[in-house]
């Protein structure tokens, strides 16, 4: 972590033995915007952390902070979940999620 307390906006991985965390994962970097696809957690605002693989079981989860105004909580949630900034079109999301549509960059 830097001196702010914020994550480098390099991508990085740490393994502690079967399970493996990125903080970038299809186009998202720690920090950026993303939309959660539930009913609840429309709602609130959430920003990205850090995708999780377990390498033995094969899951894989993805990390966000928010919520609703103010507040910093630490959710995780499946990658279908997890939709990009400009998905959410009032109550509804629109588009595809993170993980069948990556926002990789061209070039």
């Amino acid at each position: 972590m830097g001196n702010n307390g914020e994550m480098p906006r390099d991508t990085s991985v740490t393994r502690r033995g079967q399970i493996v965390r990125t903080n970038a994962w299809h186009g998202v970097r720690f920090g950026d915007h993303v939309v959660v696809s539930s009913p609840k957690e429309l709602r609130h605002t959430w920003n990205f952390v850090a995708h999780v693989l377990n390498e033995a079981t094969g899951e894989e989860w993805v990390e966000v902070r928010g919520g609703r105004v103010g507040e910093a909580k630490g959710r995780s949630f499946r990658p279908e979940l997890i939709y990009p900034s400009g998905a959410r079109k009032g109550s509804r999301v629109v588009g595809l999620s993170l993980a069948t549509a990556p926002q990789l960059a061209l070039g």
